[in-house]
C-alpha cells in the first residue's frame, strides 16, 4: 500500500520525486492520484440517496459565467439501457454497471432564458458549443471524484458520440443539447492497475509552450509504460495498413488509433441540432 503522496506520484508517472514525501497517502489528493477506470462491477445497487448526493456534487462544479450549461440523464429504463448496450457491444460494462448516466452539453437552457426574458441570444457561434461542452465535462469529473470518494468506480464512455444522432433520438434530446459522454457507476469488482501518464515535463509548460524534447520524452515514456503495462501483440491496431511491430509502445498505438477517421460527421450533427460552429 502506498504510504505517501510521493509513492502515488511515482506510481502514476513512473518517475522518482521527493514531492509529497512527507504527506500521507490520504485525502482528496491521494484519491485523485490513485484514480483508475473501472470496467467490472459487483451486482450491487447504488442507493438512490447516495446517487442524488453524487449528482449534487457533480453540479457543484465550476460553470462558465454561472450559465450552468450541463445536464445529465440517469438511464434507469431497462429498454433504453439495452438500446445503448446494443450500440456498443464491445463495452459490456455498460449493461453491467448498476447506474449509467449520459452527460449532456446543454446550450438550450440559456437560449430559453433569453426567450423567457425577451432578450436576444447574441452568442450563437462555436464558443457557445465549447462553453456547454466544458461545463458538462467539469460536471462529469466532479461526479467521478465524488463517486470514488465513497468507494464507487467509474468508466467514462466517449464513444457514444459515434452514435450522437441515435443517442439523441433515444433520449428525445431537443435542439442545442448534445451527448458529451456516457458514465458507468458501480461498486468495483476488481482493482486494475493505475495507468501510467505522460511526464509533467511534456504536459506542464511555464510561460510558453515548449516541446523541444518531445521525441526523447515520448520514447522514455513508451519504455516506462511498456515495462509496466505492455500492450498485448494481438491488440496491435491496423495491422493490415501498417504491419505488425516488434516493439509496439503507447505512441505507436495512439498514432495508429487516430490514423483512422472517427466522428467525421459530428460537426454536421451539431449543426443539425441548431448549433453554429462559426
Amino acid at each position: 500500500m502506498p504510504a505517501t503522496i510521493k509513492d502515488l506520484f511515482e506510481a502514476r508517472f513512473g518517475l522518482e520525486t521527493q514531492d509529497g514525501a512527507d504527506q500521507p497517502a490520504e485525502g482528496t489528493v491521494a484519491q485523485i492520484l490513485a484514480h483508475r477506470t473501472r470496467r467490472r462491477f459487483l451486482d450491487r445497487p447504488i442507493d438512490q440517496a447516495l446517487l442524488r448526493i453524487v449528482l449534487a456534487c457533480g453540479f457543484s462544479a465550476p460553470s462558465k459565467s454561472d450559465l450552468q450549461q450541463a445536464s445529465v440523464i440517469v438511464v434507469d429504463d431497462a429498454d433504453l439501457r439495452a438500446e445503448i448496450t446494443g450500440l456498443l457491444p464491445s463495452m459490456p460494462w455498460i449493461a453491467e454497471a448498476p447506474v449509467f448516466l449520459v452527460m449532456l452539453a446543454d446550450s438550450r437552457r440559456v437560449r430559453r432564458l433569453c426567450s423567457l426574458r425577451d432578450r436576444p441570444f447574441a452568442n450563437d457561434h462555436l464558443d457557445a458549443v465549447i462553453n456547454a461542452a466544458v461545463d458538462a465535462g467539469l460536471v462529469m469529473q466532479n461526479i467521478i471524484t465524488a463517486a470514488e470518494s465513497v468507494g464507487l468506480g467509474c468508466c467514462p464512455i466517449s464513444v457514444i458520440r459515434n452514435h450522437a444522432a441515435t443517442v439523441s433520438a433515444l433520449f428525445a434530446l431537443p435542439d442545442q443539447v448534445f451527448p458529451l459522454a456516457g458514465l458507468c457507476l458501480g461498486w468495483p469488482a476488481d482493482d486494475p492497475p493505475v495507468s501510467l501518464r505522460l511526464p509533467p515535463a511534456l504536459t506542464v509548460h511555464h510561460n510558453r509552450y515548449d516541446d523541444q524534447e518531445f521525441s526523447a520524452l515520448v520514447d522514455d515514456y513508451d519504455r516506462r509504460r511498456d515495462a509496466r503495462q505492455p500492450i498485448d501483440p494481438s491488440a496491435q491496431r491496423r495491422v493490415r495498413a501498417f504491419g505488425r511491430s516488434d516493439y509496439y509502445g503507447w505512441s505507436e498505438d495512439k498514432a495508429r488509433q487516430v490514423s483512422r477517421p472517427e466522428r467525421e460527421d459530428f460537426g454536421t450533427f451539431l449543426k443539425s441540432r441548431g448549433l453554429s460552429l462559426d
